[in-house]
């Protein structure tokens, strides 16, 4: 079961997206063209293979404009191939064409990051290695865009600035050291939150050990570097490869023995899956 986000959280962003395309006067070239009892069907349908993600949200498009049935064919989570029929539709074709781009959208999106993740998650196969997601989402869509990501396989980094602390190089340079950062965080948050440093040499990390950091981010680090980090840890706490991390390089760094591997990429440069829809 891969958990989506709560429908509130869904239904404002349909319900906006939905005004955005709709604006003041609704959809002006269905409303000339086709009569308002006229009814029609079809199937979204996939055009390349890939990774499902935000099946349920685009049927809801439907939902939201009325008098139009869905029935998906598929789920999130699951593998398609090109050509594939997903879900199908039928009611009113005005509310079926005015749905039509904001439904496409979400579902090709989403799915989009789900294939990028599952297609990261298959390069570290057999290795220790997690691959996580970032904070480095679409502004409004980071609970969708972290829901694809666990439909491709892949592991959720932070929600937000909130549910976790991640010291940084920029905080770092506000602070005298990495001990005095550490100690300042351990005393501001509650012993449920972990505290995380990020390093990028073999000094900041004896500091960060030292100073009894959860976790190191390591940043911008080579595979030798990380191997070498990672003997150096031992297991005192979790390791975390990130920056300028490729999908030709996962083989490598995941080999190093890191525990997580985070890319932003996977939400923020994912290629759409080309979806479509279909009308008889």
């Amino acid at each position: 079961m891969i958990n989506p986000p709560p429908d509130v959280v869904v239904d404002d962003l349909i319900r906006r997206a939905l005004e955005e395309d709709l604006g003041r006067a609704g959809d002006l070239t269905s409303a000339a063209l086709i009569g308002p009892e006229a009814r029609a069907s079809g199937r979204i349908v996939a055009r390349r293979s890939g990774r499902l993600a935000g099946l349920p949200f685009a049927l809801r498009v439907f939902r939201f404009l009325g008098g139009v049935e869905t029935r998906p064919l598929r789920r999130d989570g699951e593998d398609t191939g090109a050509g594939e029929a997903l879900a199908e539709l039928e009611g009113s074709a005005r509310a079926i064409l005015a749905g039509e781009r904001t439904a496409l959208n979400l579902l090709g999106h989403l799915s989009g990051i789900a294939t990028a993740a599952a297609e990261a998650v298959a390069r570290v196969a057999g290795a220790q290695a997690r691959i996580v997601d970032t904070r480095k989402t679409t502004p409004g869509l980071r609970a969708l865009e972290k829901y694809a990501v666990r439909c491709g396989g892949a592991s959720n980094h932070r929600f937000g600035l909130d549910d976790g602390i991640l010291i940084k190089d920029n905080h770092l340079r506000a602070c005298p050291s990495i001990a005095v950062a550490v100690a300042a965080a351990r005393a501001a948050a509650g012993h449920m939150v972990r505290v995380e440093v990020e390093v990028e040499n073999l000094d900041q990390l004896g500091e960060a050990l030292q100073a009894g950091a959860d976790a190191v981010l390591l940043d911008n680090m080579t595979p030798s570097e990380l191997r070498v980090a990672v003997a150096e840890v031992a297991g005192r706490c979790l390791t975390e490869a990130s920056g300028g991390i490729g999908l030709e390089d996962l083989t490598a760094v995941a080999e190093t023995g890191v525990d997580l591997i985070s890319l932003g990429w996977i939400t923020h440069s994912a290629p759409r899956l080309d979806v479509a829809l279909d009308l008889d």
